[in-house]
């Protein structure tokens, strides 16, 4: 077999893996805190809760970067292999944590860190040595193959880790031990270099800086959508406050003392180069929203849909993911398309019109009411997929295609770390709108909903609960009412006749109840979404012709 298809093998294996891990854990989480005999709805829960979603997020946000110069550096393959390894000792851990309660919520939440800093290693690397094994001209098509495995893979993880869910919890983590002991064994064998490593010595202050910076704004960012007091968010907890602002000013300072040392971690005189700059930018912009996309559909989907159209909520999580498939289907089959036609057509007009078509796809969502048709729904999602695969491999073909050799693997680091950022900052912004939208219209809501059948003994307890709770309370597929009652002492209970409990326990009562809330934030949601994609469409206008690119040459001799 040929260097090329190898290195393309191996790196998509890898990157499959790497992002099915990224969801998987998702749709799973009521099987994991069954089996660990946890509460997820309780307050001493819930930041392990929030852990365990955010943990790989994050750390593959903070290392992508410094993990690629380490790689230009050390060897991008001898890099990538280690990160096989790692992920597959992570995943081994997983499944054999021992111990229940918070001990083994603390351990899963450690090994998903491991399993991170693999994933890490392996990503960082994964466009690098494509655009190391291929020409410019094969360059689309094996990218293009890479990102419909980095893009299915986070529907993939929905999917497999609610059909593992319902077996076994500790299956979702088994899965990935065959597939990494088989990739590690894979690389280490077959896998070369074919580019020689940078002499240089590692940018210590830099690496400190951009990780301590990011770690500290993404960990604002996650906990600015937690109850603070009596706010539904935590956008005013000083901790909250100090972690935007300390993390903001040492990112900010970050490209000032990058010009200063002699071996940056990354040559921001690459920053000169208007196709990378923009390349990198929408890499962020698009990433929020496709992520934010799926978020919102989760939510429409497990919270409203489909418990009114008679699914049990315990099958709402899986049931979720396969009504998504078109949208990574279409993202996948026009991101192979989408790096044909860049060979044929400045991938300028690629990458604008994909945001455009992908912006007002998002608009069109607009127009959704609770119980909407799901051909309609399947047609917009289709489309939106349709603009993002249009949009992706030929900005990840620019922005690859615009840097030296050296660089390759410290750009493919950043590609990868404005992706998982853009990921994880769709989590803060978009739950932010929403648990806005229902703070200020759920409590008169369900009072005027349990007054209506006799229940109005119940709303001081139900009107308390944090938009919060209701929102992760559905996206991990629960019944919250009945959760909810549960909790509460006989006397709330005791004047409550039979029929009202069955009612209100029900699949219908409590998604129609919040429904009329729920969408009026979520169209805010679709509209922010429209929004910042259409801006990024205007600025994707402004990319040179893809053969004038020669300001990278200029800033690295004026370097």
């Amino acid at each position: 077999m040929q260097e090329k298809w190898i290195a393309l093998s191996n790196t998509t294996i890898g990157q499959l893996m790497a992002t099915i891990n990224t969801s998987i854990i998702i749709v799973a989480l009521p099987a994991i805190f069954t089996g660990i005999h946890l509460n997820p709805l309780d307050a001493a829960s819930f930041p392990y809760l929030l852990w365990l979603i955010m943990s790989y997020m994050i750390v593959l946000s903070v290392l992508l970067v410094s993990i690629g110069k380490l790689s230009d550096i050390f060897g991008r393959v001898r890099i990538f292999n280690l990160g096989f390894l790692i992920f597959t000792i992570g995943s081994i851990l997983l499944y054999i944590a021992p111990g229940t309660g918070y001990t083994i919520a603390m351990e899963l939440i450690i090994f998903r860190i491991v399993q991170a800093v693999g994933g890490a290693f392996i990503m960082a690397n994964t466009f690098a040595i494509i655009t190391d094994n291929f020409s410019a001209k094969e360059r689309g098509f094996a990218i293009s193959i890479n990102s419909v495995a980095a893009v299915s893979g986070v529907s993939i993880g929905i999917v497999l880790g609610g059909i593992l869910a319902t077996i076994y919890w500790r299956d979702i983590f088994l899965v990935s031990i065959p597939v990494g002991i088989f990739g590690t064994a894979w690389s280490y064998l077959k896998l070369k270099d074919v580019r020689e490593r940078a002499a240089r010595h590692i940018d210590i202050a830099g690496n400190l800086l951009f990780a301590v910076g990011l770690i500290v704004l993404l960990l604002g960012v996650t906990y600015g959508i937690t109850p603070y007091k009596n706010d539904p968010m935590g956008w005013t907890n000083p901790l909250v406050i100090s972690a935007l602002t300390g993390g903001t000013t040492m990112l900010a300072l970050f490209p000032f003392v990058e010009k200063k040392v002699k071996n940056p971690m990354f040559d921001m005189h690459l920053f000169k180069s208007r196709n990378f700059s923009i390349s990198i930018f929408t890499a962020f912009v698009s990433a929020m929203s496709m992520m934010g996309l799926m978020y919102m559909l989760t939510l429409i989907f497990q919270g409203i849909w489909l418990p009114i159209h008679g699914y049990n909520y315990s099958v709402t999580p899986l049931w979720a993911g396969i009504y998504m498939l078109p949208l990574p289907l279409s993202m996948g089959i026009f991101g192979v398309i989408s790096s044909k036609l860049s060979n044929r057509f400045d991938p300028r007009w690629l990458t604008t019109a994909g945001l455009f078509i992908s912006a007002f796809a998002l608009l069109a969502l607009v127009t959704l009411t609770y119980d909407f048709s799901y051909l309609f729904l399947s047609i917009i999602i289709t489309i939106f997929g349709v603009g993002y695969g249009i949009f992706n491999v030929p900005n990840l073909t620019v922005a690859m295609s615009s840097v030296p050799a050296n660089e390759r693997g410290a750009t493919s680091g950043i590609l990868n770390t404005m992706r998982n950022a853009g990921y994880a900052s769709s989590i803060g912004a978009f739950f932010s709108i929403l648990i806005l939208g229902l703070s200020l219209s759920y409590p008169d809501a369900i009072t005027t909903a349990l007054t209506g059948v006799n229940a109005s003994g119940l709303a001081s307890y139900f009107s308390s609960i944090p938009p919060t709770e209701i929102l992760f309370s559905t996206f991990l597929g629960l019944n919250t009412v009945k959760d909810v009652i549960t909790t509460l002492p006989g006397s709330a209970v005791s004047n409550i006749s039979t029929s009202t409990m069955n009612t209100i326990t029900g699949h219908i009562w409590f998604p129609e109840t919040i429904a009329p809330a729920f969408m009026r934030s979520m169209h805010d949601v679709f509209y922010t979404g429209f929004g910042i994609t259409f801006i990024s469409g205007i600025i994707s206008l402004f990319r040179k012709p893809s053969n004038a690119d020669d300001d990278i040459n200029n800033c690295k001799k004026q370097h």
